[in-house]
């Protein structure tokens, strides 16, 4: 158990256990360094906490990639420089272009699905890292002439969400500190009674929903 301290709300550290915990580990694990490049497929709330946790290790320039303008939009508020909408755009085509044909230092996977996985495998340099955060069902493939045919030095990393007190602690001081703030990504409220409601609007994504707070009662 972590203690919150009294200077924290709920709203504050709410999503730290799970959702920040996983997506800022994405940076961690691949080990970014400073200046690097970096590409976040999928904006999702494991997105875009993966967007800010490559700001906070240094990144010099990150692009943010989707297709829901809500998501790209929070994508720019938690740290982006740039985004892409993959509805309009090729991500990958788009990538070569702002690193002018050179592809990220590391690109981070944060959906699940082979389109994305292989989008990013795609915009990786050669010697850089792929870090995933998707759970993956059925088969994932890996082209070989993206994986430079083994030879390309890529690696592909994976991360399960890093928990603890210790680890808790450190993510509470970044955002006692303001370099980190997940409020924005509360978007709805509900009360405990209404729970068939907000899973409703979650599970369809209504209203440029991301994040559910459910609470016991009325909040004051």
């Amino acid at each position: 158990m972590a203690k919150i301290p009294d200077t924290l709300a709920d709203e504050d550290v709410v999503l730290l256990a799970d959702i920040a915990s996983t997506g800022i580990a994405a940076s961690e694990t691949a080990n970014l360094q400073l200046g690097d490049v970096v590409a976040v497929f999928a904006q999702g709330p494991i997105g875009l906490c993966a967007t800010a946790g490559a700001r906070l290790k240094g990144a010099s320039l990150v692009i943010g990639v989707d297709s829901d303008p809500v998501r790209l939009r929070m994508a720019k508020q938690m740290g982006a420089d740039e985004v892409i909408d993959r509805s309009s755009k090729d991500p990958v085509k788009e990538i070569l272009r702002i690193t002018g044909g050179r592809g990220v230092d590391v690109a981070i996977e944060a959906l699940g699905i082979q389109e994305t996985f292989e989008s990013a495998l795609r915009a990786v340099k050669p010697g850089g890292k792929l870090s995933s955060l998707g759970v993956y069902s059925g088969k994932l493939e890996i082209p070989l002439d993206a994986f430079g045919a083994g030879i390309a030095d890529i690696q592909i990393l994976t991360t399960l969400c890093p928990g603890g007190k210790e680890r808790m602690r450190r993510l509470m001081e970044l955002v006692a500190s303001r370099r980190l703030n997940l409020k924005p990504l509360l978007t709805n409220d509900y009360r405990l009674d209404q729970i068939q409601e907000a899973y409703e609007v979650f599970g369809n994504r209504k209203g440029g929903v991301l994040k559910v707070a459910i609470r016991p009662h009325a909040s004051t």
